[in-house]
């Protein structure tokens, strides 16, 4: 039994707080760790955003079946086109003009996209289906209003002014044509993308319309058969102008590789 006049000894003394060299430590520790993260985390946060503009390319995709399903196998028009003289610097010039799957110039349209300015509108009544989210461009003198469309449709898909497709039933490849396709905010103008055969006589080695590379220097496209494809491109597209040649052997791999997916080549 104690005495109760027995004195108790003093426990160990508890330390208050971090000193200063642990709190240091603990910051760089965290910053290591951010470090790794960061770049991983951004990695993610783009590639999100790609996902959303392939599903947007394949809502296009399923509204331009289902115009062809009502028009008895018409492709949707895409017949607002303006023309450039390959090789000069010389602004685009109207060429054709009428109703399509989505009339307008992307960098003046002020007004949204309905179904008096696009055949495809009324499949999918989304305006946001037409606008990659990694698209930051804005309309001209408008820095507040993000541009109504970042995507373009072949000049092979019933162009009046190529010649091609007129019909779903003409494409004996539809896994291999391209349809839609992530354009290059710099150089995106009409909506029709204009790419010249490989075995044209003439400017085949030219960009006609610039793909996008917003996407970790790739872009995604649509096909004629519904599926849509993230593709990296060999070299960078900024900077590119209308009717420039391909400034490198890989920028022209690049462009063949689009050739090959046209009419005249892998898509007939």
């Amino acid at each position: 039994m104690c005495s109760a006049n027995a004195k108790r000894s003093p426990g160990p003394k508890i330390a208050a707080g971090f000193s200063l060299l642990e709190l240091v430590t603990v910051i760089a520790v965290i910053a290591i760790v951010a470090a790794f993260l960061l770049p991983a985390l951004s990695k993610a946060k783009q590639r999100a955003k790609s996902i959303v503009c392939l599903n947007n390319l394949k809502q296009l995709q399923i509204c331009w079946h289902m115009y062809a399903h009502d028009n008895e196998d018409i492709i949707p028009p895409n017949n607002f086109v303006y023309t450039i003289s390959v090789g000069t610097s010389k602004d685009p010039v109207l060429n054709e003009d009428e109703m399509t799957w989505c009339r307008g110039l992307a960098p003046l349209d002020t007004n949204a996209i309905t179904e008096q300015t696009s055949l495809l509108f009324n499949y999918n009544r989304s305006p946001a289906i037409y606008h990659c989210p990694d698209d930051h461009s804005t309309v001209k003198d408008h820095p507040e209003m993000p541009r109504n469309r970042s995507y373009n449709m072949s000049n092979s898909a019933n162009c009046a002014a190529d010649n091609h497709f007129r019909k779903t039933s003409e494409i004996k490849v539809p896994t291999s044509l391209f349809v839609f396709i992530d354009t290059d905010e710099n150089g995106i103008w009409d909506s029709t993308f204009g790419v010249i055969p490989a075995d044209y006589p003439y400017w085949s080695d030219y960009w006609l319309d610039i793909p996008a590379d917003r996407h970790q220097q790739g872009a995604n496209l649509s096909f004629a058969d519904g599926h849509a494809e993230h593709w990296t491109w060999r070299t960078a597209k900024r900077g590119l102008e209308l009717g420039q040649r391909a400034r490198s052997p890989d920028d022209l791999d690049d462009v063949r590789r689009l050739q090959a997916h046209i009419k005249g080549a892998g898509g007939n």
